[in-house]
C-alpha cells in the first residue's frame, strides 16, 4: 500500500438507476420524508487510498469532512440502535443490509439519547417509512444530530476491503472543492482508534439511578421480577452504558445506581452495593486508566458482572492483556459456545478489542464462552473471586435473546456471593431457554 497522497483509486458504485433518480423524488408531503433539495455528492476516503462516491443524506453541508474508524455490522435490522449506542463513537459506522430506513425512527428504540457515530455508510436509503410507530425519517434524524451520511456506494466492496485490510481510518466529504488525495490525506492524519480513551467522552459527570424496566417489551425466557420490592442493589459503572442493559438489570428487581467510569472505590463502596456492573463503551480499553485502578481495588469484593468494554477493563484490572482485532465483531449474528455448558449461542456483539486468553488464565481467569468463528475469548470467570464477564451483548437490542440467562446469572452471585459455577450457568441456561418455549 502506497502512501502517497495520489495514491487513490475511485470505486464509483452508482448504478443506472441511481443516475436517473439520484434521490430528489422522495415525498415532501410525508412527515417521515427526508426530501428537500437534490442529495449532493459524497465521497467516503479511506486511508488505503480507496475513494466511494455517493450521495449524502443527514447532515450533509457542503464544507462537512467528517473522520472516524470506519467499521461494518451485518445486522439485517436494529440501525437505530446501532447508531444510538455509545459504544460506537468515533467511528464510521457501515450496515451490509441492502436497503435502511425502511421503518424510520421510533421514540423509545435509542440505546442512547442521540446518535453515537461520527457518521453512516448504507447501499440504499429507503425513500418510504413503513412504522406506525416512526416519529422521524433516518434523514431527517440525521440531520437534526448533525452527523454525515452516504449511500448509493458498494457497501458489499467495502466491507470486503475493510475484512482484507482491517477497520480503516476514514473520512466523509461532500461537494467537489476538495481533491481525493487530500480526503485521503486527512483520513490518513485522524487519530487511530488505538490508544483513545473514549469512555470518558460518553460517561455522564454524575451519579443517578435507573428505574425503568424491559416493559411490554420483555421478551420469553427473561424471568421478571414483576414488581417485587428491590432485592439487591447494583452500581453501575457507566463507561457508555446501552439503556437495554440496565433494563435488564432492574427487571431482576434490582436498585441501579449508576456512576460515571471514573468513580473511585471509595464513591463505590459508600453506596453499599450488592454487585457492581461495568457497562460497554468506545475505544481502547487500555486507556481506560481510571477505571482499570479503580476495579483492581473493587472488583470482586462485591460480586461483578462485566459486558463488552467492562469485560476488558476487568481482564485488564486482574493483569491480563487486550489486542485490538482486525475488523472486530458487530453484528446480531455472532455465535458463541458456552464452554461450560456445551450450549451455542447466537449473540449481538460490538467490539474492536479482545482479551489476551494466556495472560487472562496467568492472572486467575477462566474462559467461560469462545468466538466461533475465530476461537477469540467471549467470556471468562475468575476461579476464586465472584466475577465473570462476557465479550458481547446478552441484552441484545438489536439482536437474539440466547444469552439473557447471564444477567439471572448475576443475581445468583450476588445472592451467593461466591464465584460462579458450571452449575449456575447451566440452571440459568436451561430455565430461560424452558421458559422461552
Amino acid at each position: 500500500m502506497s502512501n502517497k497522497p495520489n495514491a487513490t483509486h475511485t470505486t464509483n458504485t452508482m448504478n443506472e438507476r441511481d443516475e436517473k433518480d439520484p434521490g430528489d423524488t422522495r415525498d415532501a408531503t410525508n412527515p417521515h420524508s427526508s426530501a428537500a433539495c437534490r442529495a449532493p455528492e459524497a465521497r467516503l476516503a479511506l486511508e488505503d487510498g480507496t475513494i466511494f462516491r455517493g450521495r449524502g443524506f443527514g447532515d450533509c453541508r457542503s464544507e462537512r469532512v467528517t473522520s472516524g474508524e470506519v467499521v461494518f455490522n451485518t445486522a439485517m435490522a436494529g440501525y437505530q440502535e446501532a447508531l444510538t449506542d455509545p459504544s460506537y463513537t468515533g467511528q464510521i459506522l457501515t450496515m451490509t443490509a441492502s436497503q435502511i430506513g425502511n421503518y424510520g425512527i421510533a421514540a423509545h428504540d435509542g440505546e442512547s439519547p442521540a446518535p453515537a457515530v461520527r457518521g453512516f455508510v448504507i447501499r440504499e436509503l429507503s425513500r418510504r417509512v413503513s412504522n406506525y410507530r416512526a416519529v422521524n425519517d433516518l434523514s431527517s434524524w440525521l440531520r437534526e444530530a448533525e452527523v454525515p451520511g452516504i449511500e448509493g456506494i458498494d457497501t458489499r466492496a467495502l466491507v470486503r476491503r475493510l475484512r482484507i485490510g482491517g477497520a480503516m481510518r476514514g473520512v466523509i466529504a461532500f461537494g467537489s472543492a476538495r481533491s481525493d488525495a487530500s480526503l485521503v490525506d486527512e483520513a490518513r492524519g485522524s487519530p487511530c482508534m488505538a490508544g483513545q480513551n473514549l469512555a470518558g467522552e460518553v460517561s455522564p459527570k454524575e451519579t443517578s439511578k435507573w428505574d425503568a424496566t424491559l416493559g411490554e417489551w420483555r421478551p420469553r425466557g427473561v424471568r421478571s421480577a414483576d414488581g417485587a420490592a428491590r432485592r439487591y442493589r447494583v452500581v453501575a459503572i457507566d463507561c457508555g452504558a446501552k439503556h437495554n442493559i440496565l433494563r435488564h438489570l432492574a427487571e431482576r428487581g434490582c436498585e441501579v445506581v449508576v456512576l460515571p467510569h471514573d468513580a473511585t472505590a471509595k464513591q463505590i463502596l459508600e453506596s453499599k452495593p450488592d454487585g457492581l456492573f461495568v457497562s460497554n463503551g468506545p475505544g481502547d480499553p487500555a486507556a481506560v486508566a481510571a477505571t482499570i485502578a479503580t476495579l483492581r481495588e473493587v472488583a470482586g469484593r462485591v460480586p461483578t458482572f462485566g459486558i463488552c468494554l467492562g469485560h476488558q477493563l476487568l481482564a485488564l484490572a486482574l493483569g491480563a492483556k487486550t489486542w485490538k482485532l482486525k475488523f472486530g465483531h458487530r453484528g446480531a449474528n455472532q455465535p458463541v459456545r458456552n464452554l461450560l455448558t456445551g450450549r451455542v449461542e447466537i449473540t449481538s456483539q460490538n467490539h474492536g478489542f479482545c482479551v489476551d486468553e494466556a495472560s487472562l488464565r496467568e492472572a486467575g481467569g477462566e474462559p467461560t464462552h469462545m468466538h466461533l468463528n475465530d476461537d477469540t475469548v467471549a467470556g471468562f470467570r475468575h476461579l476464586e473471586k465472584p466475577i465473570f464477564s462476557v465479550q458481547y451483548h446478552p441484552e441484545a437490542s438489536p439482536g437474539p435473546h440466547d444469552s439473557s440467562y447471564l444477567f439471572d446469572c448475576f443475581v445468583k452471585i450476588m445472592e451467593t456471593k461466591r464465584p460462579l459455577t458450571a452449575d449456575d450457568l447451566e440452571v440459568a441456561q436451561r430455565e430461560a431457554a424452558g421458559s422461552a418455549v
